[in-house]
């Protein structure tokens, strides 16, 4: 059976290949006015600008905003940039050679009159390598705050639209606008692009059919995106309405991205189950086949910059601030949170476990301070402003249960902070806790651990000597992306308010040298792992990725977001009727080898019964004497005999050749194989039918089918796999062969193939004197392949000079065979083209006439 994946090709046409050699552009596209591209490759350039566009290697950093600050000068009114250095996108580049020239696209976080946006376009690119998209107001609002922040957010953080009070229900014009925005995000990107030489680097959840854009325009184009949000569990990404067009339109990528395991699992999963794709590690990199292309995954946790943070250690406003801090909480045990403001950092459920703490703990009461910075929301809402309302009313309640005049346990800090400020707080802390119940990654762990380990300026400012140890202490909760790269951390489910206490409690009292261990161990993890790692390892990656995109020639099909590109041999294409019909008609001794399912009878239909067109064109091919005409299938003798009974003159290869006949007058000639080992099998698959619902046993004469294309896909496979482990274990010393299929695990006898049908029919006919100048074979599915890889076998060394094979695949692509067919429709085609092109002979029927194969078993 084809993969789901490689499905209805009507879409293929042969207008729409694409064989376009490796180029070298002289010059790289440069923009002179927003919107205009200076195509320089037809003039002559100088030496030092070629060897410019030789050495230096582009990448286009898309993403929704730009790394830059916008303000108005006061005195002039014209528009100020400065960059925004604490921005990933910006940090990124320490990674990269110093050679490498990046071009940022995104949008920018202040409105530009329409008047102002070509002026303010060339000198964002003149001195930023900056390309701003200024969406329209209205545009920017459905498609940021409305589907955006407003659904996709709420939904990749597993909150499901139940309800008005959390979360919007689907609206189909929020969705337009997130794909106009998409739109014109790539068109950004094609003004620019050398779509030959550079690499495109795609950010985060806002752009997720952008590559769907860029592939549908530059097949080759060189694509990464990477996700700085969670990805959820497919039971709650399948909710969503345009499932499919956003998976295609990651799957349009080279390289996809994800912080941790978990993330790409459940994308891994929703590939699987929605779109019926199949995955798996190669060579320690997992990838998707998806449409002859392989999508990798790429699987790294983002870092941060600590020399940048370092340096706000060695201010002297961060000394001042320290020694601010240290006086002011004098003699108290310092615990840190740095949120943004929304419903999914757990800022309440935090205070409700230092609420808990101080209960249960009384020797800290007056002795543990919680600072709780609160960064500004990215959203507005209800929601934010409920969680907000929620958080002031539990911190009061603890300050006045807890507190005094002079001492308050939980103290919000609730403005903009400094960076240098914050560092100032991280450095104090002696624990850190981040509690979030759903985040992408969160680099506060991150940040207070460089801060810990301190620089020689700060251990001055807060009197610690040289050479004292430095420690710090982590309790971080189990849904964020940085925990599983925080081994020394103590994790928490942060719902279970009681084991957060715990947690705490366990933090503050530890010894200090267990602190210290568990403090190195971490600050040689973030030193190490850093943002410039993470940007250098994905671009690694990427090229990785990209490197043999000019060996395989790419279709383009598919309307809108469902376009994908098939990518394919420079050698594959599709069977030409006139051109096979030709070299028929040239031959007097031809051979044609046919599967049945998915090949003469479709895959998708219920009856499998052969139709009359079928059994027309069938027997106008056997009537010629010229002709040999063989089905092969994995179908028992019985179906295929009552099925084909009109078809006096058709040979027949049952269960994969395990039985066969050259006519219906013919006896059946078996493989005289043991069949001992089906007592030992039928049991182990008995038990693996009843322990996976949806799954069924097929039995055949010569072999056993354990199928599971109607159970939960990946407990299917997941079986299947255990399944086949199992049978190799037991049939160690048997004469049989477990092999997995499509939704299937067979065991059949050792020696029994399509590839050894084709074999045993064409060396009979030798042996007769029959040597075949003309071979066809035609299959879909995977047992299909050994008939290609024998004919191929056979037309290369037992018959030297023969020019006319031509083996071709149904929908399954890519394959070892050289051309394809789009479905069981255009085999009947082909066939019939080749039925009217027969020569005009009288029939040959003679039930005495018999081909034995009994010496060839």
């Amino acid at each position: 059976m084809g993969s789901k994946s490689y499905g209805n090709l009507l879409g293929l046409v042969s207008g729409d290949l694409l064989d376009i050699p490796c180029t070298t552009r002289t010059l790289p596209r440069v923009m002179t006015v927003p919107g205009i591209i200076s195509d320089l490759d037809g003039r002559e350039s100088s030496d030092e600008d070629t060897e410019a566009s030789i050495v230096r290697e582009r990448i286009i950093v898309v993403a929704n905003m730009l790394p830059l600050h916008a303000s108005r000068d006061l005195e002039t009114g014209k528009w100020r940039f400065t960059v925004d250095e604490d921005l990933i996108l910006l940090q990124l580049k320490n990674g990269l050679p110093p050679n490498t020239e990046i071009i940022y696209i995104g949008s920018l976080k202040a409105d530009v009159d329409i008047n102002e946006q070509d002026e303010v376009s060339q000198k964002l690119f003149k001195e930023f390598k900056c390309v701003p998209t200024f969406l329209p107001q209205d545009l920017q609002k459905k498609f940021y705050h409305g589907y955006c922040k407003q659904y996709l957010w709420p939904l990749f953080h597993y909150m499901l639209p139940m309800c008005p009070d959390h979360g919007d229900r689907f609206d189909r014009s929020l969705w337009q606008a997130y794909v106009s925005a998409n739109k014109i995000f790539a068109d950004k990107v094609m003004e620019v692009i050398n779509p030959e030489d550079d690499y495109v680097w795609v950010h985060d959840y806002h752009l997720m059919i952008l590559p769907t854009f860029l592939r549908k325009r530059f097949y080759r184009v060189k694509l990464g995106f990477f996700l700085h949000s969670p990805f959820p569990s497919s039971e709650i990404y399948r909710t969503l309405p345009v499932r499919d067009e956003i998976l295609r339109g990651l799957l349009n990528c080279d390289l996809v991205g994800f912080h941790t395991f978990d993330y790409a699992r459940h994308f891994l999963s929703c590939c699987s189950r929605m779109l019926g794709l199949d995955y798996a590690s190669k060579r320690g990199h997992i990838g998707l086949d998806y449409f002859g292309r392989t999508v990798f995954i790429k699987i790294l946790p983002v870092g941060i910059h600590v020399g940048r943070i370092e340096s706000a250690l060695n201010l002297p406003c961060t000394s001042v601030k320290v020694k601010e801090i240290q006086e002011q909480f004098k003699g108290k045990k310092v615990i840190v949170g740095i949120d943004d403001m929304d419903i999914f950092k757990g800022i309440s459920l935090k205070l409700l476990a230092i609420e808990q703490l101080l209960l249960q703990n009384p020797e800290f009461q007056g002795k543990l301070v919680l600072i709780q910075i609160i960064n500004p929301a990215r959203s507005s809402g209800k929601d934010v402003q409920e969680a907000k309302r929620e958080t002031y009313l539990i911190a009061r309640r603890i300050n006045e249960m807890y507190g005094s005049p002079s001492y308050e346990p939980v103290v919000i800090i609730d403005r903009p902070v400094p960076r240098f400020e914050k560092s100032a707080y991280y450095a104090l802390a002696e624990c850190c806790l981040v509690n979030a119940v759903r985040d992408g990654m969160n680099l506060v762990p991150y940040k207070y651990i460089v801060c810990r380990q301190g620089t020689p300026a700060l251990d001055e400012a807060l009197g610690i000597k040289s050479d004292t140890p430095h420690t710090s202490m982590l309790v971080v909760s189990e849904f964020v992306g940085c925990s599983p790269s925080l081994s020394g951390a103590i994790r928490v489910n942060p719902w279970d308010i009681d084991a957060v206490a715990e947690a705490l409690n366990m933090a503050l009292t530890m010894p200090a040298t267990e602190k210290q261990l568990r403090h190195e161990k971490h600050y040689r993890y973030v030193s190490s792992h850093d943002v410039a790692y993470w940007a250098r390892s994905f671009v690694q990656d990427l090229e990785r990725a990209c490197q043999n995109h000019y060996n395989k020639r790419c279709w383009g099909f598919g309307l809108g977001l469902g376009f994908r590109v098939v990518s394919l041999s420079p050698n594959f294409r599709k069977l030409n009727v006139d051109f096979v019909a030709s070299a028929y008609k040239r031959t007097t001794k031809r051979v044609i080898f046919l599967d049945y399912d998915g090949t003469i009878v479709p895959q998708t239909s219920m009856n499998k019964c052969p139709s009359p067109e079928v059994i027309s064109v069938l027997n106008a091919l056997c009537n010629d004497p010229k002709n040999t005409i063989f089905i092969v299938s994995g179908r028992g003798k019985a179906q295929l005999s009552e099925w084909l009974s009109p078809c006096q003159l058709l040979g027949i290869a049952a269960e994969h050749g395990y039985f066969l006949r050259s006519n219906k007058a013919a006896d059946w000639e078996s493989n005289t194989a043991e069949l001992d080992w089906k007592d030992i099998v039928e049991p182990i698959m008995r038990s693996y039918t009843e322990a996976t619902d949806g799954s069924s046993i097929e039995s055949k004469e010569s072999a056993l089918v354990w199928h599971h294309q109607d159970a939960d896909p990946d407990f299917g496979s997941w079986q299947a796999m255990e399944l086949m482990d199992h049978l190799e274990n037991v049939l160690a010393n048997e004469p049989a062969v477990v092999a997995r299929g499509h939704n299937i695990v067979e065991v059949k006898p050792q020696g029994v193939s399509k590839g050894l049908v084709v074999e045993k029919v064409i060396t009979t006919l030798i042996d007769d004197g029959k040597r075949p100048d003309f071979l066809v074979c035609i299959g879909d599915d995977r047992s299909d392949e050994d008939m290609f890889e024998s004919l191929l076998k056979f037309s290369g060394s037992s018959l030297p000079g023969l020019p006319e094979v031509f083996c071709c695949t149904v929908g399954q692509k890519p394959s070892k065979a050289k051309y394809y067919l789009d479905d069981t429709s255009d085999v009947l085609r082909l066939l019939g083209g080749l039925a009217a092109a027969a020569s005009t002979q009288k029939p040959r029927y003679n039930p005495h006439a018999q081909v034995s194969f009994e010496s060839t078993f």
